[in-house]
C-alpha cells in the first residue's frame, strides 16, 4: 500500500465542506474549480440573487433556454461561460458536453461571486442534461452537488446514492460522504470517504481526511494532513488554493501559531487577492493577536465581497473593541442573517443577547435539516439564551461528543453548566476554552475571563506567553 493510502487507513477520513466535489475534473470535459467552504456561502437561494441581468428565473420554464441567458461579468470565467454557451446554441456533438461544462461554470461563478443565483443556473443546466438523457450519471452528479452546495441534503443524498451504485467514482463517494457529513452522520460518512479516498487519494481526500481529524480532536494531525493539501495546491487553479492556505490559516491559529497562520492567509491572498475567507481568516488571525486596529481594514474588505453574518459579526467586533461601533452593519446582521445563514445568525442572537425566540427557531430548523456539531452547539446556545438550560445542556453535550477541540463549544458548554449550578464541570470546560481562547471573538474572549474569575480560577497560571519564533500560544496552567 502506497503511503498516501496508508495515512488515510489509520482510522481518519473525512468530510469537509459540501462543494469539495467541484474541484474535480468531470468525466465528459467539464472544468469545476473550487472547493466550497461551507460558512461562506448563502444557504438561501430563494431570493432575489437568483436572478441573471434582473431577469427571475423562474420566467423561463425550459432549463435548456434559462442556462443560455446571458452573464454579467468580464473574467475568464464569464468568458468561458459565453463560450459554452455558443458551443450549446451550435447544436451538434459537443453541445451536451457543453452543457455539463458550463454547469460546472456556473458553480464557478456562484463560488467567485458569492450569488447563489448561479447555482440555479448549474441546477438547470442537469435539469437540461437530463431531460435530454435521463439516465446520464454526470447530470446527478452535477446536480447532487448543487443540492449539496445549497444546503438541500436530504434532496441529494438519494442522488448520491444512486451515483455510488451505479457507478462507485471517488467523486460520487465523496458526494455521498460530504452530504453524510452535514447531516450529523459522520461514522455512516467515515466509511465512505475511506471508499473515496481507497480510489483516488489526492488534494480533495486530504481536505476531508484533515477535517474528520479536526471533528475528531486530533489538531496536530489535521494540520499534518492538510500540509499534503498544500503541497498539492497548484497556481492553476488559484482558488483552490487559496482555500487550502485558508484553512491552514485556521488550524495553525488554533495552535497557536500566529505567525505561521498569518504566512498561510497572506500565501492565500497571493493566489487570490480579493479572497473572503483568506481576508477573514487574516482578520480574525489580528484580533487574536490584539491587533484590533489592523484587524478592520481585511475584514471591511471580506464583507464587502460576501455580506455573510460570520464576516459581519467579526467586522463588527473589530470596530467595537476600537470604540468604533457600527449599528447600521450590527442591524444587518439582525435583519439579513437569518435568511442568509441561519446558524451563525442564531449565534449572534444569543451571543447579543438579543431575540432568543428567534434565535432558537433558526437554530432547530438548522438542526433539523443539519445535524452536525456545529448545529447542536448553536441550538444549545440559543436554548441557554433563552433559559432553558437543561435542554441545552443535552445539545451541547451532543456537540461535544465526537471529541471536537472547539474553544466557541467548550466556551458555551461552560456557561450552560455553571447555569445549572455545576460549578466544577463548568470550570473544567471554560478552561478548555481558554487554551484555545485565540479562536474566540474579543467580547467572547472577555465574556470568558469574567466567568472564570467568577469561578474562582487563578487566571495567572493560565495566561498565554509568546515563546519561539513562531509565536506559539501556550497556555501555562498550574
Amino acid at each position: 500500500m502506497n503511503q498516501k493510502k496508508s495515512i488515510l487507513k489509520l482510522g481518519w477520513f473525512v468530510g469537509c465542506f459540501s462543494g469539495l466535489v467541484a474541484a474535480i475534473l468531470c468525466l465528459t470535459g467539464c472544468e469545476p474549480k473550487v472547493p466550497k467552504v461551507e460558512k461562506d456561502q448563502p444557504a438561501n437561494t430563494n431570493k432575489p440573487q437568483a436572478q441573471v441581468n434582473g431577469t427571475e428565473l423562474a420566467a423561463t420554464p425550459d432549463p435548456c433556454s434559462i442556462i443560455l441567458l446571458p452573464t454579467q461579468g468580464a473574467t475568464s470565467v464569464d468568458q468561458d461561460i459565453s463560450k459554452a454557451q455558443q458551443v450549446i446554441k451550435a447544436g451538434g456533438f459537443n453541445a451536451f458536453v457543453s452543457i455539463e461544462k458550463l454547469g460546472w461554470l456556473y458553480v464557478s461563478k456562484a463560488r467567485s461571486t458569492f450569488d447563489p443565483g448561479y447555482y440555479k443556473l448549474a441546477e438547470q443546466c442537469a435539469l437540461c442534461m437530463a431531460d435530454k438523457e435521463p439516465t446520464n450519471l454526470a447530470a446527478l452528479l452535477l446536480r447532487g452537488h448543487v443540492l449539496d452546495s445549497m444546503h438541500r441534503f436530504k434532496e441529494a443524498e438519494p442522488i448520491a446514492r444512486e451515483l455510488v451504485a451505479k457507478r462507485g467514482l471517488s467523486f460520487d463517494y465523496g458526494l455521498l460522504g460530504d452530504v453524510l457529513m452535514e447531516m450529523g452522520r459522520l461514522d455512516e460518512a467515515i466509511e465512505v470517504y475511506q471508499k473515496m479516498i481507497d480510489l483516488r487519494p489526492d488534494l480533495h481526500s486530504y481536505a476531508r481526511v484533515a477535517h474528520v481529524r479536526w471533528l475528531k480532536g486530533d489538531l496536530q494531525g489535521a494540520t499534518e494532513v492538510m500540509q499534503m493539501a498544500v503541497q498539492a495546491t497548484s497556481p492553476k487553479d488559484a482558488e483552490t488554493a487559496a482555500w487550502v492556505y485558508s484553512r491552514m490559516a485556521n488550524y495553525q491559529l488554533q495552535a497557536g501559531n500566529i505567525d505561521n497562520a498569518l504566512k498561510h492567509s497572506e500565501a492565500a491572498l497571493e493566489f487570490q487577492k480579493d479572497y473572503a475567507p483568506a481576508l477573514l481568516a487574516k482578520g480574525r488571525l489580528l484580533l487574536a493577536d490584539h491587533r484590533e486596529e489592523e484587524a478592520i481594514e481585511p475584514l471591511r474588505r471580506a464583507v464587502a465581497l460576501n455580506p455573510l453574518p460570520d464576516y459581519q459579526w467579526t467586522l463588527a467586533e473589530a470596530l467595537r473593541a476600537t470604540g468604533k461601533p457600527d449599528a447600521a452593519l450590527e442591524n444587518q446582521i439582525k435583519q439579513m442573517g437569518p435568511a442568509s445563514d441561519p446558524r451563525t445568525a442564531s449565534l449572534y442572537l444569543a451571543s447579543t443577547k438579543q431575540d432568543p425566540a428567534t434565535a432558537v427557531r433558526l437554530a432547530q430548523e438548522e438542526l433539523n435539516n443539519r445535524g452536525d456539531v456545529q448545529s447542536h452547539d448553536a441550538l444549545a446556545w440559543a436554548l441557554a439564551s433563552a433559559g432553558q438550560y437543561e435542554e441545552a445542556a443535552v445539545h451541547s453535550d451532543a456537540a461535544l461528543a465526537e471529541g471536537t477541540q472547539d474553544a466557541r463549544m467548550f466556551y458555551h458548554a461552560g456557561i450552560i453548566e455553571e447555569n445549572r449550578g455545576n460549578s466544577e464541570k463548568a470550570m473544567q470546560l471554560l478552561i478548555e476554552a481558554h487554551g484555545y481562547q485565540q479562536m474566540l471573538l474579543p467580547s467572547e474572549r472577555d465574556n470568558l475571563t469574567d466567568h472564570l474569575t467568577a469561578l474562582g480560577l487563578n487566571l495567572a497560571g493560565l495566561e498565554p506567553q509568546i515563546i519561539d519564533s513562531d509565536r506559539k500560544l501556550v497556555a501555562t496552567g498550574k
